[in-house]
């Protein structure tokens, strides 16, 4: 269900450009963002550093590209968002005692600490990716294929990703008993 309300912005955002143009689009996923965040924020009293993160950056380059009427902005505001994603991930190595992506699964999954390091590299580095993906998707396609490859090509990715990454720790999976 929170992959769905997290979803919500991006679909709202391809709604309306579908309906009307980039920069209604960019507005509503400016005022989808800012409900998304007070919802949290009401619910649980708490947001993510990286959905503060994400509503800055909504808001400042969605905001740019209104005000300068220059869709470059909101495109550019995916590969920053992904690489800020990334390289926390890949800091995570060296800062702190543990990996972002043990401290996020280690409730759920016992794995060797090296496997926890390998798999939070994994994620840097797809993450990375997907930034350099879409400035080459937003240079040599139209805004139209763009946006479509950001609804639905970037979660299609991570849903590869995350394929990939349970094929990868299969072997790490205790069995249980029936």
């Amino acid at each position: 269900m929170k992959q769905l309300f997290d979803f919500f912005p991006i679909l709202l955002f391809f709604i309306a450009f579908k309906l009307y143009d980039i920069y209604v689009a960019t507005a509503v996923v400016i005022v989808a963002t800012i409900i998304q965040v007070a919802y949290t924020w009401f619910k649980y009293r708490k947001v993510e550093t990286m959905q503060w993160i994400t509503l800055g950056l909504i808001i400042v380059m969605g905001g740019a590209t209104i005000l300068l009427h220059d869709e470059q902005f909101i495109k550019w505001k995916l590969s920053i968002i992904e690489w800020l994603f990334g390289v926390a991930f890949i800091g995570s190595q060296f800062i702190g005692k543990k990996p972002f992506v043990e401290r996020m699964m280690a409730s759920s999954l016992t794995l060797p600490s090296n496997i926890w390091r390998r798999l939070n590299m994994m994620w840097g580095c797809f993450f990375i990716s997907v930034g350099f993906i879409n400035v080459y998707v937003m240079y040599h396609y139209t805004t139209d294929q763009w946006v479509t490859f950001k609804t639905f090509g970037v979660p299609g990715l991570m849903v590869l990703f995350i394929v990939v990454q349970m094929i990868f720790l299969y072997k790490y999976i205790p069995e249980t008993e029936e």
